[in-house]
């Protein structure tokens, strides 16, 4: 597992200008892609993988990650760059949430020995990370988990269950909330653990979603047993971790679905010329309105990254990026339904379907957008009081005890 330097001697040489830095990572995606994904799962899962190793091995992986652990360590205007031809190479992400979630809570509070052991197989795609949190009972007020981690020497004997896991059923590692305290100590009584997503008594079922895919799973966890070595922070300290968690979600979202929806807006306006529709002044104001927030959704995703980069931490502000696109991939599915007209109701599986029904599983998916990385309503309440510095709204738990 080596990495080699380009030719310039390190990833983000000093004697090259931006647009030579753009035109050598254009150069590279274009010549290193991966080609088309194949529809079978098994094999895509191998692609996806191989892919994320020619990154990293070839010195292209994580542009905001230390070269500590083998990423590029970006400027700001470079990881920028990086997000932009990245999504115009139409090259495939990462697999699992660990990159975006996990990685930046164990840099900033794990061990030198669990960094070492964790980081680079990571971001090189060797393991795959599937996140935690959320429960049947406990989803937004995430404080109530009822997932337990008994103690027992030097290991915890883990009971409980997780849902809407998104990659569990591929993932090697599920980083998990745990109950560690009594159970009525909330925020106080939490841990943060590395748990074996293949030990014995855990059990990972697929959940169908509206698209007829399976997106998510729900965890089952039986007397897992967990190394007290795989906990990250201090016992029942695990609470700070979460906000730096999620945190960190939101904002890594923003300037990756900033350079993604780029690229879309750009199809759906093609989408509205062969359907012969630009004529209309109403379409051509909604395509307008679209092109408008895609550009401060790349302000906003620039903001964000420029945050972290000043203060090791993307802030409440990340709320603001994760409500904006919610409520811009939506409303721009639903005008994409609208250009359809009757061929709306077709989905992929339909032989007339509109461009293999890209459109109608973008629309579906997109209904659980809202409720992801934190529900609308808890992004708006973190808004109003953390962000514009309003009463807080009684019927909710504290700014404290709240993360999604």
């Amino acid at each position: 597992m080596t990495m080699t330097i380009p030719a310039d001697g390190e990833p983000d040489g000093p004697d090259e200008t931006d647009e030579q830095f753009r035109a050598r990572l254009r150069a590279f995606l274009t010549e290193q892609h991966p080609g088309r994904r194949p529809k079978d799962p098994v094999e895509r899962i191998a692609w996806q993988k191989k892919w994320l190793a020619t990154l990293y091995d070839s010195g292209y992986a994580g542009p905001s990650w230390p070269r500590a652990y083998g990423g590029m360590d970006l400027s700001f205007a470079r990881q920028v760059i990086y997000q932009e031809e990245y999504a115009r190479a139409r090259v495939p992400g990462p697999l699992g949430t660990g990159l975006g979630i996990a990685a930046p809570t164990l840099i900033k509070y794990g061990t030198p020995e669990q960094k070492e052991h964790h980081l680079r197989p990571m971001l090189r795609g060797d393991m795959v990370w599937a996140q935690g949190y959320s429960e049947p009972e406990a989803g937004s007020d995430l404080p109530a988990l009822r997932t337990t981690a008994r103690r027992e020497g030097a290991e915890y004997v883990v009971n409980g269950q997780k849902v809407w896991n998104s990659s569990a059923d591929i993932a090697d590692i599920v980083f998990a909330l745990v109950r560690t305290g009594p159970p009525d100590s909330r925020q106080d009584g939490i841990s943060y653990l590395l748990i074996d997503a293949h030990a014995p008594g855990v059990t990972v079922r697929p959940l169908r979603d509206l698209t007829g895919d399976a997106h998510f799973c729900e965890i089952f966890l039986d007397d897992v047993r967990v190394p007290v070595a795989n906990r990250i922070g201090e016992e029942n300290g695990g609470w700070p971790l979460v906000r730096t968690s999620l945190g960190h979600e939101r904002a890594a979202g923003a300037m990756n679905q900033a350079a993604l929806y780029r690229r879309v807006l750009d199809e759906l306006i093609q989408l509205a010329h062969e359907r012969g529709a630009t004529a209309d002044p109403i379409v051509r104001d909604r395509l307008a309105d679209f092109e408008i927030r895609v550009r401060v959704m790349r302000l906003t995703g620039m903001r964000t990254i420029a945050d972290i980069m000043a203060n090791g931490e993307p802030g409440p502000a990340s709320s603001t990026a994760r409500l904006f696109i919610v409520t811009f991939e939506q409303e721009l599915h639903e005008f994409a339904l609208d250009l359809l007209g009757p061929y709306g109701i077709l989905d992929r599986r339909d032989p007339h379907a509109v461009q293999r029904g890209r459109w109608v599983w973008g629309f579906l998916r997109t209904r659980a957008s809202s409720i992801g990385a934190g529900t609308a309503e808890i992004q708006r309440n973190t808004i109003a009081e953390q962000v514009l510095g309003l009463p807080r709204d009684p019927a909710m738990p504290t700014t404290v005890e709240r993360a999604r």
